[in-house]
């Protein structure tokens, strides 16, 4: 006999969420300098989507990295302001990402958007939205 699995509302939101972003890439790769090897990705979990559809946070994959994160929320994507994102992350040192309106409603759209973050502690980021 074949044994069923179950999911509980943690495991199936989670799915559900994994599932929507599967299309989202954002990648954060270091750019010579600062001495530190790179580590394992370090992604923060991803806000569900809403239940009606609808824009998510936009949350980075973040590679050859040493702690920095990148998250752009539904509010901000929605909002298609500027933005000054922080990408510290666990790293013992910011950078920052600035993204004019017309790039926030960009990546919004799903369209690909390169940007080089500010020079911290000898180095810089290049981060990739979608």
């Amino acid at each position: 006999m074949k044994e069923e699995k179950t999911l509980d509302r943690r495991e199936f939101t989670l799915a559900a969420a994994l599932a929507a972003l599967s299309g989202v890439v954002i990648t954060i790769s270091a750019c010579g300098g600062g001495g530190s090897s790179p580590s394992a990705p370090s992604t923060p979990a991803p806000t569900p989507p809403p239940a009606g559809g609808g824009t998510t946070d936009k949350t980075g994959v973040v590679g050859s990295n040493h702690g920095h994160v990148a998250v752009i929320t539904a509010a901000q994507l929605t909002a298609a302001n500027v933005i000054n994102l922080d990408i510290r992350g666990s790293s013992d040192h910011p950078h920052t990402v600035t993204l004019t309106a017309a790039e926030v409603a960009s990546i919004a759209a799903n369209t690909r958007v390169t940007k080089e973050s500010s020079t911290d502690a000898a180095h810089s980021h290049s981060v990739t939205f979608n």
